[in-house]
């Protein structure tokens, strides 16, 4: 296999502008790096997006989160200001950029009730490793989100190597001490799990348990697009939890309880909700998504990708 350039672990924050948490450990680090445990990794500290940051809203003119599209950002011109903003991460950070990055944590909050959660986009083996080994240690539940045409250009994804830590809930623009403690705490181990992979000294469960996106639910909506009832208070705040036909789902102002009835495409079997009534989905007519929940063998190939990457990671200084 062809060597990597060597490269660092790129931890983001304020990906999302209102998402302040993350941000706030940014700073503290920086003004006391002995308050983060590296594990002896060199690490890019980056604000992810600076000017929705400053404006104190999620983003400017397009979701950061959803501007990794390879289309877009190879589009002619000079597109939007998050449009911008993708292409100088990679020119800086990516894996060939000036300051290289081989691994890309992006550390999120939500104002659904998630915990502290970690989200994989698709199968990397790679990136299964370092959730395996995650889970391993904190018992994280891990979101796979995979084959959403509607949801697609995150930022981890243009990285050899990455996952999105979300710990919730938490309001939009509010820092909790709790919150930042957890986000630390998750990150932490996953540069414990890539410094071992560098040693050669990976350890890896047998198995692993992910919950496998199947799709998303809007609101119901009246003829102009307003919304007609709300999350169900039975269902509101019971993430990772299943979800069975005829359990209340939404209610309307009259009262009136709209059951769960499980769509044919999403197959046999129980599903578990996530992300339910997330106050920045709204504009993305997601109310809540439906996952399976799955265990897989972990496969050795997936530690000896992450071992391969890892090697060619550097030390601080």
């Amino acid at each position: 296999m062809q060597a990597m350039v060597a490269g660092r672990v790129m931890v983001v924050g304020g990906t999302h502008g209102n998402e302040r948490n993350a941000p706030w450990l940014l700073e503290a680090w920086r003004r006391h790096p002995a308050l983060l445990r590296s594990h002896g990794l060199g690490l890019e500290l980056v604000l992810g997006n600076p000017a929705a940051y400053a404006a104190g809203v999620r983003y400017l003119e397009r979701d950061l989160n959803r501007s990794f599209v390879p289309a877009l950002l190879d589009a002619p011109g000079p597109g939007d200001r998050e449009l911008r903003r993708a292409r100088e991460l990679l020119a800086l950070h990516g894996p060939v950029g000036s300051a290289p990055c081989l691994v890309a944590l992006d550390l999120h909050s939500t104002t659904a009730a998630m915990g502290s959660s970690l989200v994989v986009y698709g199968r990397r083996p790679a990136d299964l490793a370092l959730a395996a080994g995650l889970q391993q240690r904190l018992g994280l539940p891990i979101y796979l989100h995979e084959q959403d045409r509607a949801q697609t250009g995150y930022l981890v994804e243009r990285w050899p190597c990455g996952l999105v830590v979300e710990v919730g809930p938490v309001p939009q623009g509010v820092v909790q001490a709790t919150i930042c403690r957890q986000s630390q705490l998750a990150l932490e181990a996953a540069l414990e799990v890539l410094a071992e992979a560098r040693a050669g000294a990976l350890r890896q469960p047998d198995r692993l348990v992910v919950h496998r996106h199947l799709g998303s639910l809007d609101l119901p909506r009246h003829d102009d697009g307003s919304p007609a009832a709300v999350v169900h208070p039975q269902r509101q705040g019971r993430d990772w939890q299943p979800i069975d036909a005829g359990d209340p789902l939404f209610l309307t102002a009259e009262g009136l309880t709209i059951p769960f009835h499980p769509q044919a495409d999403q197959g046999d079997g129980p599903v578990w909700a996530v992300f339910i009534n997330e106050a920045a989905y709204g504009e993305k007519g997601i109310a809540l998504s439906l996952t399976r929940r799955e265990c897989w063998p972990v496969e050795p190939a997936w530690g000896q990708a992450l071992a391969d990457l890892a090697r060619d990671l550097q030390s601080p200084g």
